[in-house]
């Protein structure tokens, strides 16, 4: 990945055409783009890893000019898999609260997650002007993070019909593999979410539908959301992934960002 590239992240058609003619954009960024190396290797945005901060905050400055906005417009909680939800306004200091979402409706900040397997989820009404961003693990998502965040969402005055979300890249079913501990934890939450859950190849252990529990959870709350589909542990590429560095050993392991504001100008990535 060579300095001169610029990120390209990837979009939501359903959040394009839901906020067309207003100032909303988001982004599901990769590692592409990035100066960090080896194992960091790309646009890795993680203030808590171990890479050359130097690099880090390159890489949010790169971000922020896709938009574009200051770098320290960029808002990112520092997470703790809580189902914390964190108003962003104009007084922004720079500051990391802890918490696993963010929501806004002050123009010119942007608010963003970020994840290495967990579900990234950018939501917006644009006829309110507000925005947010979600970070859904599978602790997270089970213990509300998401209906929180629509929740705070309605008290900055969107309305859940308007909102329209999406969930972006994250591990998929295939490659995440849990123990019985795990599915009796979900269980016994409600005994319908045993149905994403399907046996692995490894005896007494099964796979894990994170990306459509995360989708059910927006369905069941009132909003429009989609998926894009794209593993973050099969596609080494394109993202970091925890739980591929962990299978291999390695020391530490970079964070991709997922982010959303009320900007103007610039152009769009991909949408899928």
């Amino acid at each position: 990945m060579l300095d001169r590239e610029q990120p390209e992240p990837i979009t939501s058609r359903l959040l394009d055409e839901s906020c067309a003619g207003t100032a909303i954009r988001h982004g599901f960024f990769t590692r592409r783009g990035g100066v960090s190396k080896g194992i960091y290797e790309g646009l890795n945005v993680g203030l808590g890893s171990h890479d050359e901060r130097a690099h880090v905050v390159e890489n949010r400055t790169r971000v922020c000019g896709w938009f574009p906005l200051p770098t320290e417009r960029l808002a990112t909680p520092h997470q703790i898999h809580s189902s914390d939800v964190i108003i962003i306004d104009q007084n922004y200091d720079g500051a990391r609260p802890k918490g696993d979402a963010m929501v806004t409706g002050t123009p010119g900040i942007l608010v963003g997650v970020l994840t290495a397997d967990c579900g990234p989820v950018l939501m917006a009404d644009p006829q309110a002007g507000v925005v947010a961003a979600a970070h859904a693990g599978w602790r997270g998502a089970i213990d509300g993070i998401l209906e929180n965040t629509i929740d705070v969402m309605e008290q900055c005055g969107a309305r859940r019909d308007r909102i329209t979300a999406c969930v972006g890249p994250s591990i998929s079913g295939p490659n995440y593999e849990v123990g019985p501990e795990f599915v009796d934890r979900f269980v016994r939450d409600n005994a319908e979410n045993g149905a994403y859950f399907t046996p692995s190849a490894n005896e007494s252990r099964s796979n894990f539908d994170l990306q459509s529990f995360i989708l059910d959870r927006l369905a069941g709350a009132g909003i429009t959301a989609q998926q894009s589909g794209q593993c973050t542990y099969a596609d080494e590429s394109m993202f970091y992934s925890y739980r591929r560095t962990t299978h291999r050993g390695e020391s530490d392991y970079g964070r991709q960002i997922s982010a959303i504001g009320i900007v103007d100008g610039g152009s769009v990535g991909p949408a899928f």
